[in-house]
């Protein structure tokens, strides 16, 4: 990608500070300060591993300038396909769910501006994101959805999952040219199609897959209906309808349940996918909120963050994206303990990162 600065008097070469930010946030720093002292702390031999000369260092002052006069959009991008290509190597792309949200940077708002949004693509399974983009106070999620997934290369084959907000007949023509298939959720802003779906007979119908789960201090019961659909669903593409139920109480309150029906639909045919896929695919669904945006929120701290200045929010939220990820690739769960590995000895990150 392209150096912001002029040419001359450069020091430090952008990939080199760009890599050093990253190796911080792996180790779970959270600030350009921060960064900026992990640089000053390592080692010269990491310094030299870096591209660094050990006497000469990035300052807070450099680094903060440099990553703030960066486009989001670019580094963002960089960063998917980086990432694309690891996941390529140790996942299929075939029957890969990716997973399509939006997030709001709290720590940006300011009393003249709203938060920044930022809209990302995972992998579900592996809880890696594969692309990123900005939503610009002038336009929203529902127009930033093909440039998203534009980023990535291949969809063939691939299922998107999205929230009731992309249930629109422009993204499932842009999913069907690119060979992906989709899942989406049906709520009440397509209110003609959400009354199609609550009026087809799922009385008749059994459950084609049952679940439970318990943990956090409540247990849950999944069930999933599935209906073959040719005809009298006024939406392009769909074949089949879903209803998922879900009933919950807490451990502490055995006799009081609440109930949730959600229906989705899919252009996925019976041969295509089980009912246990199907509904594990819509499950899976929140796993950028559990293994990505809360991560984000709890163990980088970004909805306090004070970084607000110019591209600032977004070019931090992009390191933080790359760290979980990389972390995530090597299938680590617990993001907290890793950046606390990773912290303890400053040749790991690199090492995560394949430097040395």
């Amino acid at each position: 990608m392209p150096d912001p600065r002029a040419r001359r008097g450069v020091r430090h070469q952008l990939t080199v500070v760009v890599t050093a930010a990253v190796c911080a946030v792996v180790a779970g720093y959270r600030s350009y300060t921060a960064i900026a002292e992990w640089v000053a702390d390592v080692p010269a031999a990491t310094a030299l591993a870096l591209g660094m000369t050990p006497d000469r260092r990035p300052s807070e002052a450099m680094i903060r300038r440099l990553l703030q006069a960066m486009d989001p959009q670019l580094l963002t991008a960089a960063i998917g396909v980086w990432l694309a290509g690891r996941a390529t190597a140790t996942t299929s792309t075939a029957g890969r769910a990716i997973a399509v949200d939006g997030k709001a940077l709290r720590g940006s708002r300011t009393t003249d501006t709203p938060a920044r949004h930022v809209m990302t693509a995972c992998d579900q399974a592996a809880g890696v994101v594969l692309a990123s983009i900005d939503v610009d106070g002038k336009t929203n999620e529902i127009t930033r959805f093909a440039p998203l997934l534009d980023q990535i290369s291949d969809l063939r084959d691939t299922v998107i999952t999205a929230d009731a907000l992309h249930c629109q007949r422009e993204h499932v023509t842009y999913l069907a040219e690119r060979g992906a298939h989709w899942i989406l959720t049906v709520k009440g802003n397509q209110p003609h199609l959400h009354a199609q779906l609550t009026a087809l007979p799922w009385r008749a119908v059994p459950d084609a897959a049952r679940d439970t789960d318990r943990g956090h201090g409540r247990r849950e019961i999944r069930s999933c209906k599935i209906l073959t659909i040719s005809t009298g669903i006024d939406f392009p593409h769909a074949t089949q309808a879903i209803q998922i139920r879900r009933r919950r109480r807490r451990l502490d309150q055995p006799k009081r349940f609440t109930t949730e029906t959600v229906y989705a639909i899919t252009d996925l045919r019976p041969h295509q996918a089980k009912p246990a896929q199907l509904a594990g695919w819509i499950r899976g669904h929140w796993s950028i909120e559990n293994k990505v945006h809360w991560v984000r929120d709890v163990t980088y701290d970004e909805d306090r963050s004070q970084i607000r200045t110019s591209t600032g929010p977004e070019i931090m939220a992009a390191l933080r994206n790359a760290a979980i990820s990389a972390l995530r690739l090597t299938g680590i769960t617990n993001i907290a303990a890793a950046n606390r590995h990773h912290a303890r000895d400053s040749t790991r990150p690199l090492t995560l990162l394949g430097i040395i």
